[in-house]
């Protein structure tokens, strides 16, 4: 029988095998190597981004509110001031948070899909977020009309019953989220689910835009707008859904101050 050399496989001069995660499957022979998954530890700067965003994400940190300083927030989380000014930085980067020189470090956005579209801020940036919703909206309004639940339409009529209360209450605030509400309503309608979220980051532009632009009482063109996009959507008429739409967001743009005012919505 022959036997192992010295050199040969297991012999006294073979190497040792190393413990490593990387090896043959059971039963293959030396076929190919096997990865395994490593543990891995995330950087600390990283997983204190998390936390910030997390923050962010929840609330706990809303829109418009200044967070701690650096100083107390690397004595909460036991870490150096220069790894929570690297933190800040990346999600002032993302546009989640805005730096202000003498001032402080303020929440901007609760994305970054948002936060990119609140970094640009020209005088017209309420009418560009007005032209991008009239797009998706009309998009949503005919899908609406073709497919709508009844719950959604039951939504539908209840979110516009709301915005009228609201408007009639004389409170902007409110007469903003009620309008959003609607408008939401509508995506939601839509049955699909990628506008719905494309949608949501639009949206969270446009209340704080509309709430420093809005003036109550609205024009009866934008209030009848309203209405005949709830009709045409409840009616299943696509074509119209689709055109009541585009009206609806004229009728905004034709009663909103777009220049000057909108770049308000970088400040709450």
């Amino acid at each position: 029988m022959h036997s192992d050399g010295p050199h040969g496989p297991g012999g006294p001069g073979s190497p040792p095998h190393p413990a490593s995660s990387v090896g043959p499957e059971p039963g293959q022979g030396h076929r190919g190597p096997v990865v395994r998954s490593a543990v891995r530890h995330a950087p600390l700067v990283t997983q204190v981004s998390e936390q910030f965003r997390e923050l962010v994400r929840s609330g706990q940190w809303p829109v418009g509110q200044k967070i701690p300083g650096e100083h107390e927030l690397a004595g909460q989380l036991g870490v150096s001031r220069a790894t929570v000014r690297e933190a800040l930085r990346g999600l002032s980067i993302t546009g989640l948070l805005e730096a202000r020189i003498g001032d402080g470090t303020y929440v901007r956005a609760t994305n970054e899909i948002t936060g990119v579209l609140l970094r640009d801020e020209p005088p017209s940036l309420l009418e560009h977020v007005l032209d991008a919703r009239a797009g998706i909206e009309a998009a949503c309004a005919r899908l609406a009309a073709r497919q709508a639940t009844p719950t959604a339409l039951e939504v539908l009529w209840q979110r516009l019953d709301a915005r009228t209360r609201a408007h009639g209450s004389g409170d902007v605030a409110a007469y903003a989220r009620a309008d959003s509400a609607f408008h939401e309503a509508v995506v939601h309608a839509s049955g699909n689910p990628l506008l719905v979220r494309l949608y949501a980051a639009v949206a969270e532009v446009m209340e704080e835009s509309v709430r420093h632009t809005s003036v109550l009482p609205e024009a009866p063109r934008t209030r009848d707008a309203h209405r005949q996009l709830a009709v045409a959507i409840s009616a299943g008429d696509e074509d119209a859904a689709g055109k009541a739409a585009y009206e609806l967001i004229a009728s905004v743009k034709a009663a909103a101050p777009l220049a000057g005012p909108a770049t308000g919505a970088r400040r709450v």
